[in-house]
């Protein structure tokens, strides 16, 4: 009971710190690099996104745990060059949105999809966010720098997803987890 209090307590403080999913504003000063490390954080859409990649990784286990986090950071990677490059997404917002829903009731329900279908999702949810975030580069940042930041500060989150999901280990503490984060998306999504 102690391990889901604590990791119930560090989702809440995580996303309660972050900013709302309106927090999608141009990131203008400072290295690119310090910009793409930060943006991640700036939002409770993106946060609680990563810790559920990473909490539904952990619970399906097995290769899910090393593939969702990694097809997640390579499709941001790609929504981001995307966004930087001035293309558009329609509906990016609602996706992402959906991300924070979705990952989350995908816990709390305990869905264990196969790998590829598991992948496909982390891919689409990705494209969503790594195209925000890349829309908001400033002028003339270095895109590399900023991409590389954001992956990293992504594989943070996703590793402290798969931490939080081995120590809640049983169901009921995950399901918990799950319903947190969805309630997050639902909150961000009445906002």
């Amino acid at each position: 009971m102690r391990n889901l209090k604590c990791a119930l307590s560090a989702i809440a403080m995580l996303v309660g710190s972050a900013a709302s999913a309106s927090a999608h504003v141009g990131w203008s000063s400072g290295f690119a690099l310090v910009n793409g490390l930060a943006h991640p954080f700036a939002g409770a859409d993106h946060v609680a996104a990563a810790l559920a990649v990473g909490l539904w990784a952990a619970m399906v286990g097995g290769r899910a745990r090393l593939a969702w986090p990694a097809v997640f950071v390579a499709l941001m990677c790609l929504g981001a060059v995307t966004g930087a490059a001035g293309h558009g997404l329609p509906g990016a917002e609602l996706l992402i949105l959906a991300s924070v829903i979705g990952l989350g009731a995908a816990v709390a329900l305990g869905v264990t999809p196969s790998l590829a279908v598991g992948s496909a999702v982390c891919a689409v949810f990705a494209l969503a966010h790594g195209f925000a975030h890349g829309s908001e580069i400033a002028a003339g940042a270095s895109i590399a720098g900023y991409v590389a930041g954001l992956s990293v500060a992504t594989a943070l989150l996703h590793g402290l997803g798969l931490a939080l999901g081995r120590a809640l280990r049983g169901w009921l503490g995950m399901r918990f987890a799950g319903v947190a984060i969805g309630a997050t998306g639902v909150g961000l999504a009445v906002a």
